[in-house]
């Protein structure tokens, strides 16, 4: 059986591969350290259950890429960082599905029509300026975790829990994020369950999400990406994400992970907000 040690090296085989190729080198000549970001990313993101779709689309927003590759880039990186970490919350039994059927069901098919929709580069800017700081904010000032004794009955809800997935799943489409930064605070405030069911049913929230929002995102019709370089971004967060999922519950603060990015998102937010608004 391949230990990680053997995984990684041939991982960084076939990095150095694409790396090497001429089209792409002349793709991220300019911002080569951008593949690392995404690295660190997925790395502190699937540590504590995310995918780090919000702070992948704070880094290519920050570098001026172009609006369809970061909705693209952000969805197809999430899949790859919480898809495993959802197979092993399963695994282990915290996802309730009879809890949080209504959350997922009524997600998806607002996130793939939020993908469908087609919106003005300026307006998506401004959508994804105040999206992040809303998220930024929300991060930032999340407080403890819930215990099991003060779990609410909110959870048995299936009306608001729809529509509480509904219309993240909506955001979450048409901005290029699984959600998993909305739908979590929300549910902590409302003390919907303890925090490994919530971080579980988020992780699943997240991927049916991103899976959805692609595939409103390619319904519309073949667009402009440049697959190489995505393929880079993906390698990266694989690593990045498989590392942080087996080192992140042990040697990282999930607090100190929430805060880092929180200050990130919301430093971007303000940016693109004072570009497209100032």
């Amino acid at each position: 059986m391949i230990d990680i040690t053997e995984r990684l090296y041939f991982l960084n085989r076939a990095f150095l591969r694409f790396y090497h190729d001429p089209y792409i080198y002349h793709s991220m000549i300019e911002h080569p350290e951008v593949l690392f970001f995404f690295f660190g990313i997925a790395l502190l993101y699937s540590s504590v259950g995310f995918g780090g779709g919000s702070s992948y689309l704070a880094i290519l927003a920050l570098y001026g890429f172009e609006y369809d590759f970061l909705r693209f880039s952000a969805l197809a990186c999430n899949i790859i960082v919480v898809l495993g970490g959802t197979w092993i919350l399963y695994r282990e039994g915290h996802l309730k599905w009879k809890k949080m059927w209504p959350i997922i069901l009524a997600s998806v098919p607002m996130a793939f029509l939020g993908g469908r929709i087609r919106i003005a580069e300026e307006a998506f800017f401004v959508l994804l300026g105040f999206t992040l700081l809303v998220a930024g904010l929300m991060i930032f000032v999340r407080k403890r975790d819930t215990p099991r004794s003060e779990v609410s009955s909110v959870g048995k809800r299936r009306l608001l829990n729809g529509t509480m997935g509904g219309g993240i799943g909506l955001l979450s489409g048409m901005v290029g994020i699984g959600g998993g930064i909305f739908l979590s605070p929300v549910l902590h405030l409302l003390h919907w369950d303890t925090a490994k069911k919530i971080a579980a049913t988020c992780s699943a929230f997240i991927l049916v999400n991103s899976i959805a929002g692609i595939s409103g995102l390619l319904s519309r019709g073949t667009f402009g990406l440049d697959w190489k370089m995505i393929s880079l971004l993906l390698l990266c967060v694989l690593v990045g994400g498989q590392i942080g999922s087996r080192i992140g519950a042990h040697k990282l603060s999930p607090l100190l992970v929430r805060r880092l990015t929180a200050v990130l998102i919301i430093f971007v937010s303000v940016r693109i907000l004072w570009e497209y608004l100032g």
